[in-house]
């Protein structure tokens, strides 16, 4: 027998932590124990609202975790003792563990704006019964303002326009999607939202949200009105650490739990993962701001193997997204042109344009760009960005594959990939390949 693990926390990184061990220690005694009866699928959220119709087509199963021998319990920890290597519970458990795995996630950020509190002024919880109330209320609404340009405020606004109300992006920075791609991916989005009637203010900062007991209006910096009976604040998130911080734990400069590269955290036989764990940069090592599910997961996969012996370690956040709006698909992995300019990076820029059905005239056919960034002095991939079909999400998959084991531009040049008519760009235009060998003359 290996022992007994205990998670805390039921979203993306607890439960393929607790998969993991089950998978690498079939013995040991595995327990998740969260809070929510329903654990939704973060990514999904915005699509509540129109394409899946309801918080409960979005849900995560329990079978996953039963199927696997971990036994869950649906109760809140609220403490750790560490000394005693036990948790209490508001339902009155006392939980004991010989190892901790810490998933606790991340709380919405709402920004000091005045007027927040008022009646119809949201946050993206990951909570079904929160998620409905807006899901009620965006029925009788006809203006809403969403402040934040990033992807679950995109992704929302393009949900939200499909039940016919008016809808506003406020973003702060030049362009929405800023913080991760280059000026034009993020224009193309903008221009395609804009098509579908969805208004786009950039550069513009809200000053306040005002009503009487509900929200009637958003006050932006110039001065400028937006009428709004409902706001949705999709500004971020930041770890939820209180539990850690009340027990003791170490805290990273970006306000996760400290871990080290095998997800351990400052005290013995305790690791932690997802949205609560600090993270650093694959490229460069730093602290990294990202939140993912896809990265909770991988870190969820890195600790489970980790807990009684050390098997993986975790080289770094690489940053790998994805969305569809409107009729646009983009992604990008790793670092966009002005994230390596901003890192003083010599880098060189191989760029590829074709469609992803061959020959042009395949039913379904549709532009597909690929930017690739090398490093100068090594031939090294360290960025890639895709527009504009469906297929960009497994491209950027691709991409992200070839950073991450240091593929180099001569390398891709010569990537053997599999084409077919209906499915992919021809092999003579694949532009994974094209954008390397283009990239190669500037060497």
């Amino acid at each position: 027998m290996q022992g007994s693990v205990l998670v805390v926390g039921g979203s993306a990184g607890g439960i393929a932590s607790a998969v993991a061990v089950k998978r690498h220690y079939p013995d040991a005694d595995v327990v998740l124990v969260r809070k929510e009866e329903q654990v939704l699928v973060p990514c999904g959220i915005p699509y509540i609202f129109g394409t899946l119709g309801a918080p409960e087509n979005n849900l995560i199963p329990d079978g996953i975790l039963t199927q696997n021998g971990v036994q869950l319990i649906v109760d809140e920890v609220t403490s750790l003792d560490f000394s005693g290597k036990a948790v209490k519970t508001a339902g009155g458990r006392e939980l004991k563990f010989d190892k901790l795995i810490l998933a606790t996630g991340s709380q919405p950020l709402v920004p000091p704006i005045p007027g927040a509190d008022l009646e119809n002024v949201f946050v993206v919880k990951k909570d079904v019964a929160y998620l409905k109330q807006i899901q009620e209320r965006l029925k009788e609404a006809k203006q809403v303002v969403i402040i934040g340009g990033g992807f679950i405020g995109l992704e929302m606004a393009d949900e939200f326009r499909k039940t016919g109300c008016k809808v506003t992006v406020v973003e702060v920075l030049p362009h929405c999607l800023y913080q991760v791609f280059d000026e034009e991916l993020c224009k193309k989005v903008e221009e395609e939202l804009t098509k579908v009637g969805v208004e786009i203010r950039t550069s513009t900062k809200v000053r306040a949200i005002e009503g009487d007991k509900k929200v009637e209006r958003v006050l932006l910096e110039n001065g400028d009105h937006l009428p709004a009976d409902m706001v949705i604040l999709a500004i971020g998130v930041r770890p939820n650490v209180a539990l850690a911080q009340e027990a003791g734990l170490k805290i990273g400069e970006r306000g996760g739990i400290w871990v080290d590269r095998y997800m351990r955290t400052s005290q013995k036989d305790v690791f932690a993962v997802g949205d609560c764990a600090e993270k650093f940069d694959f490229l460069t090592g730093i602290p990294s701001p990202l939140r993912l599910a896809s990265i909770a997961t991988a870190e969820g996969r890195i600790a489970g193997a980790n807990v009684f012996r050390l098997r993986r370690e975790n080289r770094g956040t690489i940053g790998v997204f994805s969305t569809k709006v409107a009729d646009v698909a983009v992604g990008m992995a790793g670092y966009s042109e002005q994230r390596a300019k901003s890192e003083g990076i010599d880098f060189v820029v191989g760029k590829a344009e074709t469609v992803n059905r061959h020959p042009g005239g395949m039913p379904g056919v549709a532009p597909l760009k690929v930017t690739l960034i090398f490093k100068r002095r090594t031939g090294a991939l360290i960025g890639g960005q895709v527009c504009c079909g469906e297929s960009v999400g497994e491209l950027v998959n691709v991409i992200a594959a070839m950073i991450q084991y240091g593929a180099k531009a001569d390398e891709i040049a010569v990537f053997q990939m599999g084409t077919h008519p209906a499915l992919t760009a021809s092999p003579l235009a694949y532009p994974l390949v094209n954008a390397a060998e283009l990239a190669l003359k500037q060497f």
